[in-house]
């Protein structure tokens, strides 16, 4: 071993030197637990080989540390995060002690990789009390996963040679600086210190947009993208041309395409018969797929469409592997939309009447808008003869709606009533017809005539989360909660808006979605569980005081600022509160009294206004709860620790202070059923003003011959129902394989 040479970065060759590499394991195993040095330098050594060059060095040792993590060893993890960011900054900067900040921000300027404002904004003494704020150090609170991740997505980097330009904290203090830059400066370092320290404590996480996008020339960085279509060809182009422009900026879509009229309507008075939604879907699928998003990720999209629409049998299947290319679209998601008669249907064994919108007049927005409406225009066409139709059972069709969500676990679902009843926008002059690619995102939208002009209206939604492992007291929120909205309000000005309906809207109702991660340690924490309700309490103050500071923060900045111009179209603005619409089955199984003084918030909105629309939204967090080493969202972990797989292999991580709460933890797969959880998400909706990415999950196991009984999985979505749920995302079925396995989405586009 001693006799092997290694090539030098310059290319020259010496002999390998293994006191050196001890020297730097050592230094990385220094304060962990349970570690063992020789036990790194014993796997690496077998790997070494003559002529091996630095870099397959370091990555050699990186990698038999990661190897080493598991649940009795879990500080591994660290171990292989402190080599590897040492491994990062040697690439970024050819040592390990990163350079000042000015004369990083300098090089990364002339190179073209971050916005020339900054040299613009910020001064010299500026730029040196900034560096002074920074604390490198932080770089080893990160797991190794969270190091993996940061590589390969947020950290500037040149995508096709992989060369890295920067290490973790300049990363956080330079997003600060360019979200506060607008600030008077009087205030903006103050500023810019308390985010850059909430950011690189994981005390919030930020989403992907904002992470890798921030400090560099392309200026958009919201994560939700909401377009509809209407029933036109030039809808249809400027929709597909809009997802085109979108998707290479990064953002997660989705697609309102339900109002397109069914097979075989007559068009241009009766000259041609119409194709039908099958073929425009596949036109949106591949624009959606026409670009990848700056090599951070593939584009992706959901899209949603009524269950009465004439064509829904055709439509269900669309996901599945039966079938030929020519009659499915398996690469986009769908999302299906319900409402109460649907159900109503359902539970009393009748029939749903199948039509297409274009047959219909006022059927498609009373949908939407107003659900006493849609019933006498649907009963009113059920009797109409001279209408096209056809009948299908309520029972066959819920039932192959359950079977394809179930084969393929990417069928979802919206509620529109509740979408509606339980939402920050009157549905008169502002209904919510879709959701996002992860169905959180709840906001009006109007279809496109063309992408040059503003007559419709994208929604925007910038997304971010609380991580509730963070906090010492609920108390905390309220400073966290001014810090998130400041920034996320900033952004809003800050960010380019490639067409003229996305800056419309977005100016109009400056819309924020912030969630959590960290639930499940959260719960572990406070000895509470997901499934026997001693999680209620706690889950109803923990949300209450979420949104109360949320609303509070956006009120005091609507003082400073002014109210977004869309407020009056909001029900804040009639002094309509989330605790005055949510659906009162939650009181039956939590009746925790409010904590906080509403009637004085709502008085001070009422007087004060919001300076935006909406301020939560439950997203997914795969990427950012590895980034803080946190569990994922508000989902039970599948085991303690959890697999992801990325463009980079198996990462491992292992949860909070697992060796301290193990008993504590409640596993996904140890959960009796969805009942608990969906309780927990009915709680949470009580007071988010948007949605929630809720999944349900199953485990055959439990069943006569390993089948689901479709009774259970119909049961699960009246019980959303009744619980006001707005949406449901994932199905999961446990599928044997290792239980911390978790892929998680496909394309991360619409998630922290």
């Amino acid at each position: 071993m001693q006799n092997l040479m290694v090539t030098k970065r310059d290319g020259r060759q010496e002999k390998i030197d293994l006191e050196k590499i001890h020297r730097v394991i050592g230094w990385a195993a220094e304060g962990l637990q349970n570690v063992s040095v020789s036990q790194v330098e014993i796997k690496s050594h077998i790997q070494f080989f003559d002529a091996i060059k630095t870099h397959d060095i370091h990555e050699t040792i990186i990698k038999s540390a990661a190897d080493l993590i598991d649940e009795e060893t879990p500080d591994y993890q660290y171990l292989a995060a402190r080599l590897a960011i040492f491994h990062l900054r040697k690439q970024a900067f050819g040592q390990f002690n990163p350079p000042h900040l000015l004369d990083h921000v300098k090089r990364l300027v002339n190179m073209g990789c971050y916005d020339s404002h900054l040299l613009e904004d910020y001064n010299s003494d500026e730029f040196e009390q900034l560096n002074n704020f920074m604390d490198h150090w932080r770089d080893m609170n990160f797991s190794y996963a969270a190091v993996k991740q940061m590589e390969g997505k947020y950290l500037l980097q040149n995508r096709v040679t992989g060369a890295i330009h920067e290490s973790p904290q300049f990363l956080y203090m330079l997003v600060s600086a360019c979200l506060f830059a607008a600030y008077p400066k009087v205030t903006r370092l103050d500023y810019v210190k308390r985010f850059y320290d909430a950011v690189s404590l994981f005390k919030l996480s930020l989403p992907t947009p904002i992470m890798s996008g921030v400090r560099t020339p392309t200026r958009q960085f919201s994560s939700c993208v909401l377009i509809e279509c209407g029933d036109s060809l030039d809808s249809i182009n400027a929709t597909a041309g809009a997802i085109v422009k979108y998707v290479s900026q990064r953002a997660g879509i989705g697609i309102n395409a339900g109002q397109i009229r069914a097979l075989g309507s007559p068009i241009r008075g009766g000259e041609a018969f119409h194709t039908g939604m099958i073929p425009f879907i596949k036109h949106f699928q591949t624009a959606v797929k026409s670009c990848s998003q700056g090599g951070v990720r593939g584009g992706a999209a959901t899209l949603f469409y009524p269950l009465w629409h004439l064509e829904v049998e055709s439509l269900l299947v669309l996901k599945n592997n039966r079938g030929v290319e020519e009659n499915r679209a398996r690469h986009i998601d769908y999302g299906v939309q319900f409402n109460h008669l649907m159900y109503q249907r359902l539970i009393k064994g009748g029939h749903i009447t199948l039509f297409s919108p274009s047959d219909t007049p006022g059927l498609y927005n009373a949908f939407f808008a107003d659900q006493n409406q849609f019933k006498v225009l649907y009963e009113k066409y059920e009797s109409d003869q001279t209408i096209r139709k056809r009948t299908v059972k309520a029972v066959d069709l819920f039932s192959k709606f359950v079977q394809e969500r179930a084969q393929t676990g990417r069928i979802y679902l919206q509620n529109v009533d509740h979408c509606n009843t339980h939402s920050p926008f009157d549905p008169l002059v502002a209904p919510i017809r879709q959701s996002n690619l992860c169905l959180e995102i709840a906001l009006p939208t109007a279809p496109l005539n063309s992408v040059a002009d503003d007559s419709g209206e994208i929604a925007l939604c910038t997304l971010s989360a609380f991580n509730l492992g963070t906090l010492d007291s609920l108390a905390d929120l309220e400073d966290l909660a001014d810090l998130i909205v400041r920034a996320l309000d900033s952004l809003l000005s800050y960010q380019d808006y490639p067409l003229p309906a996305a800056h419309r809207a977005s100016k109009k109702r400056r819309t924020l979605g912030i969630g959590v991660t960290n639930f499940a340690y959260y719960l572990a924490k406070n000895s509470v569980r997901y499934s026997d309700g001693t999680a209620n309490g706690l889950t109803h103050r923990t949300f209450e005081s979420l949104q109360y500071y949320l609303l509070l923060a956006s009120n005091r900045l609507a003082q400073e600022q002014g109210a977004c111009p869309g407020f009056s179209e909001t029900r804040y603005a009639q002094g309509i509160l989330p605790i005055d619409t949510y659906k009162r089955d939650i009181d039956n199984f939590c009746d925790e009294p409010l904590q906080l003084d509403w009637d004085s918030l709502r008085q001070s909105i009422q007087t004060h206004g919001l300076r935006n629309s909406t301020l939560t939204a439950m997203m997914p967090c795969e990427t950012s709860s590895q980034i803080t080493n946190s569990t994922n969202g508000i989902e039970p972990p599948r085991g303690y620790v959890s697999i992801k797989a990325s463009k980079d292999g198996i990462l491992k991580q292992v949860v909070p202070e697992f060796e301290k709460l193990r008993e504590q933890y409640e596993l996904l797969w140890q959960m009796p059923n969805n009942k608990g959880y969906l309780q927990l998400v009915g709680i949470m909706q009580k007071f988010v003003d948007q949605t929630i990415s809720a999944n349900t999950n199953y485990d055959p196991t439990r069943f006569e011959a390993g089948k689901l009984p479709m009774k259970l999985l119909l049961q699960d979505l009246l019980t959303a129902y009744k619980y006001g749920l707005k949406t449901l995302y994932y199905h999961n079925t446990r599928d044997g394989a290792d239980d911390g396995q978790d892929t998680g989405c496909e394309s991360g586009a619409c998630k922290l």
